[in-house]
């Protein structure tokens, strides 16, 4: 991972969800007919690379030099970290979907507190400067907005910063009701299981076979035995997976240096897997042992996923400090919960 601040690398991801839509209703391929020197250009502006990359039926996914980029038909996601500029994404983004017949038609930005703030580039200087940003980027008939900051009742712990923009005809996506979204930040992890991802001195493999190698030695590929992963290993340190099950994806992103230790994990599930996912969060909890985590369920279903959330990580040694619930266009609810686990 490149671009290190002088302080220390910034594992909080910042993550940019744009939807689309055409009026050809069976739009087959669309955004997944990218070229890819275009997804450079777009990268470029963010100032970050593909290291890897893999699709399927449904998706493509490519592993980034600063995190993961998901590509589907009529969505494209983007998460990076360090010193990315991910908004500055946003006009080339739009315009190479105009010129597929594509018009966006919601927005989402999220990301946590950063480990290192005064080292962030504009417009991520601060949620004020972002949120201008993102404002005057978008076309104006997203006209449903909303920017807010859900606070942390503990001050060391992060509060989560969301954007979210709709048309009017897209308020609530209907056809993706049962499904919800899950961010999960991981902070103070357990320096031995830390160590995990380190390359091993002297190691000549590329940064694809390390990675393979990672993800089986710390217990990784157990978390979704289903599915396809594209994993990668930096050199010292550091580490990312893309996974692929079906249409749904997952990603984990690991910074491993003492004093600013930082993993994520992101998922998407359905109402009828909620159990699923629980089991998947205590594996993951578990691959890393972190002090602090926070969880961001973004749904319309309700109650029962972020329930689902708290009693899996209850279950594993980690309390509940805090809980914040708000409601943005485009995406229903989003909860936002804080955990805490005490060392010996």
């Amino acid at each position: 991972m490149a671009l290190m601040a002088l302080s220390g690398f910034e594992g909080f991801e910042k993550r940019l969800e744009l939807q689309f839509f055409g009026d050809d209703p069976n739009i087959g391929i669309g955004l997944r007919q990218l070229h890819f020197d275009s997804i450079e250009e777009v990268l470029a502006a963010v100032q970050c690379t593909v290291v890897s990359a893999v699709g399927n039926h449904y998706f493509d996914a490519y592993v980034l030099s600063e995190s993961s980029l998901f590509v589907y038909p009529t969505k494209i996601i983007i998460k990076t970290c360090g010193t990315t500029q991910l908004l500055k994404s946003i006009p080339p983004l739009l315009s190479h979907a105009h010129l597929m017949g594509l018009r966006v038609c919601s927005c989402r930005y999220t990301r946590g507190n950063f480990i290192f703030p005064k080292s962030q580039p504009f417009p991520h200087t601060s949620f004020r400067d972002e949120a201008l940003y993102l404002e005057q980027s978008l076309p104006n008939y997203l006209c449903f907005r909303k920017a807010c900051v859900m606070p942390s009742r503990m001050p060391s712990q992060s509060s989560w910063h969301v954007f979210s923009a709709s048309d009017e005809h897209h308020i609530v996506l209907e056809q993706n009701l049962d499904v919800f979204t899950i961010e999960v930040c991981m902070t103070e992890l357990d320096p031995v299981l830390g160590r995990k991802f380190y390359r091993r001195v002297g190691d000549s493999n590329s940064g694809d076979v390390a990675g393979k190698e990672m993800t089986g030695l710390t217990g990784i590929g157990e978390i979704n035995p289903n599915a396809l992963l594209c994993d990668f290993a930096f050199d010292p340190c550091g580490y990312s997976m893309n996974g692929m099950d079906g249409s749904r994806y997952s990603t984990i992103h690991v910074t491993p240096e003492d004093g600013y230790s930082y993993a994520s994990f992101e998922c998407v599930g359905s109402i009828e897997d909620d159990r699923e996912m629980g089991e998947m969060l205590k594996k993951v909890v578990q691959v890393f042992r972190p002090a602090t985590v926070s969880v961001s369920t973004t749904s319309c279903v309700g109650q029962q996923v972020w329930k689902r959330v708290k009693n899996a990580l209850e279950t594993v040694g980690l309390s509940c400090g805090s809980f914040a619930v708000d409601e943005f266009p485009s995406t229903g609810s989003i909860v936002f919960q804080t955990f805490t686990t005490s060392r010996t």
